[in-house]
């Protein structure tokens, strides 16, 4: 005897939230796009400028690294090493447990960061588009939408 199991029927989406997603994906995929081609002009692959980003925020385990960009730790090690050999990060143990291995960004690191965060325009001249309120309005929206989606 065959036994039937309902499924929960798929919640279909209204035409303005697909338009939305659509242009979400359509913004992701030209920051990457223009993430990697900076990347590149500064001979750091699109994983390597993630790390110094992330330590722009200050010293962080290869742990928290890998759990943020969703990937294996050993990838993290290669990533680290790099960088490591080319300056921009050092690793120091933890002063809250020396077990633990801290990635920090050098000088030289951060300023590579920041040199390529300020060449990335992908977003600059859409959002010239908007005024001032309007930016502020949309800053506002995106955290909305962030804050409700985060882990509790």
């Amino acid at each position: 005897m065959e036994q039937v199991t309902e499924q929960a029927p798929v919640p279909t989406a209204d035409p303005i939230t697909v338009e939305v997603v659509d242009l979400m994906a359509r913004l992701v995929a030209l920051f990457h796009r223009e993430y990697e081609e900076a990347a590149a002009a500064r001979s750091l692959t699109g994983a390597q400028a993630k790390v110094l980003a992330l330590l722009r925020r200050g010293p962080m385990p290869m742990r928290h690294i890998a759990q943020t960009l969703s990937c294996e730790p050993s990838n993290i090690t290669g990533i680290v090493d790099r960088l490591e050999n080319r300056g921009f990060v050092t690793r120091e143990s933890d002063p809250q447990d020396r077990r633990v291995k801290l990635v920090v960004a050098t000088d030289s690191g951060l300023s590579a960061s920041s040199e390529l965060r300020e060449s990335l325009n992908f977003a600059r001249e859409p959002l010239a588009a908007l005024d001032a309120p309007e930016r502020a309005q949309l800053r506002d929206l995106l955290r909305r939408m962030l804050d409700s989606s985060a882990p509790d």
